[in-house]
């Protein structure tokens, strides 16, 4: 199962909207087939894994990270070509929870002879697909914020000053999370401040950009801005209040989509909207890479389900010296928003703390 969840991860960024999944055939103690999902449209990883192996599967054990489909969807089920392999037994790691899906195929195989345990790695395989999970129960896209701050919090100086706060293996880490997820999401603010690209950039591999989210209510972004760049016209989203049709008209040539949205209660566009707006389109996934009051907005807004923060080993201090998050926050500590399940990693010297909101 550690072998088919290494497999599943070399689909990470690419699968969306389905699932990654990792599959390994073994007959007589042996690893005779190996397969992941590559991408949405290909075969499934059992598929591959059941080509690989071929006349070897008859009689043989296959492990995968997800529960096999038992539906036609753009590739035929799962479960029918591993009965018709002669797979003897199959261990899941976790079941699917696509309503399609949701036990039929663990069903399926039982009345069809095929012995099936289900369980193994079990959380692992659960949190491999935490972008999959919330979006397919939900069909809103799994959110997370990420945030680069000293150790006593401060993501900018008094003057404004903020880069670099973190080291670059910190920052190598953060275009990772940009290639895992499916949009990367920023504030007005963010963007006439710094003009980011919040494009994906790794090293030796050429990931796929993210569509990029800009949040204007008043639609003041540049027309010169970098983060159009040279798929803006296929992989941006310009969410705004503004109705001008003169105003609105340039930008048209520049973005996918431009998305008119209302106000909440407290007069900002409604980030709540929006995320139903963005999974409606197929969008799994968000990472917020925006500031202060993006960051507070989206608290305030309860979109939030991951926070990936950084710490660098540096105190900046200073009375008007901005923090991670503004908004509206708590009024009491007792309604403070709790973070749970928190795993932390080192780049060097700079801490990632990574958690989960108890909602």
């Amino acid at each position: 199962m550690q072998k088919a969840l290494e497999l599943a991860r070399r689909g990470v960024g690419l699968t969306s909207p389905n699932p990654l999944v990792g599959s390994v055939i073994v007959a007589q103690g042996e690893v005779v087939g190996l397969g992941f999902h590559p991408r949405a449209g290909e075969p499934h990883a059992e598929i591959f894994a059941l080509q690989e192996a071929g006349d070897r599967a008859l009689g043989a054990e296959l492990y995968v990270t997800l529960e096999p489909c038992n539906h036609q969807g753009k590739t035929p089920p799962c479960t029918a070509a591993i009965i018709n392999a002669g797979i003897s037994r199959v261990i899941i790691g976790t079941k699917d929870p696509n309503p399609l899906v949701a036990g039929r195929g663990i069903d399926y195989l039982r009345k069809s002879g095929v012995k099936v345990e289900v369980g193994l790695s079990e959380d692992e395989c659960s949190k491999l697909n935490e972008f999959w999970n919330k979006f397919i129960t939900t069909k809103l896209p799994f959110v997370t914020l990420k945030s680069a701050a000293s150790l006593d919090g401060r993501i900018a100086t008094h003057s404004g000053h903020s880069q670099w706060i973190t080291n670059e293996k910190s920052r190598n880490y953060v275009h990772q999370l940009r290639a895992a997820h499916d949009a990367i999401l920023v504030g007005i603010g963010t963007l006439l401040k710094d003009d980011p690209r919040l494009t994906a950039r790794i090293p030796g591999e050429k990931p796929r950009n993210p569509f990029r989210i800009v949040v204007d209510s008043m639609l003041r972004t540049p027309l010169d801005s970098k983060i159009f760049g040279h798929d803006g016209a296929q992989r941006m989203f310009l969410a705004t209040r503004e109705h001008n049709s003169e105003k609105l008209a340039p930008y048209r040539k520049l973005v996918k989509d431009i998305l008119i949205m209302p106000s909440n209660d407290l007069g900002q566009l409604d980030l709540n909207q929006l995320m139903i707006i963005l999974g409606a389109r197929g969008i799994t996934s968000v990472l917020i890479e925006g500031g202060s009051e993006i960051n507070g907005s989206a608290l305030d807004s309860q979109i939030i389900d991951k926070v990936c923060f950084f710490y660098a080993p540096i105190l900046v201090g200073g009375r008007g010296s901005l923090g991670m998050i503004s908004g509206q926050g708590a009024e009491t500590i007792d309604q403070a928003v709790a973070i749970k399940n928190i795993s932390i990693r080192n780049f060097d010297d700079d801490l990632c703390l990574e958690g989960y909101l108890d909602k």
